[in-house]
């Protein structure tokens, strides 16, 4: 990959290091088709993760070794707590619903925005320090640029930022909150955002990084407390690790299985990284080479995540 300097921090500065520790632990062999959207929820202390195209949202507790699954009529891509109430933010496949695991009921819509799309389907999505939820969408066949980001807010506006995107992916921020990165998933480019926190806005759209061929694509991603980004690699069978300025790469996480797809920062200090993978698109001799495709898997790191940001209705 091409890292892309960004100098806004300054240009004598030292890189970070990022040691991994350990092996990586397959923690539950679900065999998702698509796992994706994983979140550590600090109430629970459980992992939530999803598998879009089997429509289920998983539940992995680590101290009991529980698992719950719950199903849906149609595609779950994406989540967040709530801070004020009990349940979840979810992005379904046509908008932003609210699911309460406890409830056991179907998702509530709160909003649709693009009911001219059919063809598109939610993708990633998270909240910011500020409680507002950013969600992408992506064309279902992968092919047409027809996705785009969108920020939801808690009084239920939502507001179009960027498009123009096949498959969209992230978004995560820098620990400071000042920039937001963004995946252009079919095009193999990581963008960097100015991100204004007090209005919610985005400006400055430029070029963090570049996937090479052969490596995989960016796929989600999430920000440590030292300010790195972990950004899986769908094809490339890794997370890798990066200086937030430089985007130089500073270690990887070998996966099992070609497809990796999301990563979260969980357990009692955050010093746990889940990742999802997925079984779709695989050949059959694939298949038969990575019988762990498709599971959620666990590797300890040498410093803390930061918390999930909130939703604040």
């Amino acid at each position: 990959m091409s890292p892309i300097s960004d100098t806004s921090a300054g240009t004598d500065r030292q890189p970070l290091t990022a040691p991994v520790l350990g092996a990586v632990e397959c923690v539950n062999p679900a065999g998702a088709r698509l796992g994706e959207g994983a979140l550590w929820s600090q109430r629970e202390q459980a992992l939530y993760w999803v598998d879009i195209l089997a429509r289920r949202l998983h539940r992995y507790h680590p101290t009991s070794v529980t698992r719950t699954t719950w199903s849906f009529s149609e595609e779950i891509s994406a989540l967040a707590e709530r801070a004020g109430a009990p349940g979840l933010i979810v992005t379904m496949r046509r908008g932003f619903a609210l699911f309460d695991p406890a409830a056991d009921s179907e998702p509530r819509y709160l909003h649709q925005p693009e009911p001219a799309l059919p063809g598109n389907r939610f993708n990633d999505g998270k909240c910011d320090a500020q409680g507002r939820f950013w969600g992408g969408t992506m064309d279902f066949d992968c092919l047409a640029p027809t996705g785009a980001l969108y920020r939801y807010d808690p009084d239920g506006s939502c507001t179009r930022h960027d498009d123009g995107f096949a498959v969209t992916n992230g978004p995560t921020w820098s620990a400071d909150g000042r920039t937001l990165y963004f995946n252009d998933t079919v095009n193999g480019r990581v963008y960097a955002y100015d991100f204004e926190g007090a209005t919610g806005t985005l400006s400055n759209r430029r070029l963090w990084l570049a996937f090479a061929p052969g490596d995989g694509v960016p796929d989600g991603m999430t920000t440590d407390a030292a300010g790195r980004l972990w950004i899986a690699h769908w094809g490339g069978a890794c997370i890798s690790c990066h200086d937030p300025v430089s985007a130089q790469e500073l270690c990887r996480v070998p996966l099992p299985t070609s497809h990796v797809t999301n990563c979260a920062f969980g357990g009692p200090d955050l010093r746990t990284l889940f990742i999802t993978t997925a079984r779709v698109g695989l050949t059959p001799e694939q298949l038969a080479a990575e019988p762990l495709a498709g599971g959620l898997f666990a590797v300890a790191v040498d410093s803390p995540g930061l918390p999930a940001g909130m939703f604040g209705g």
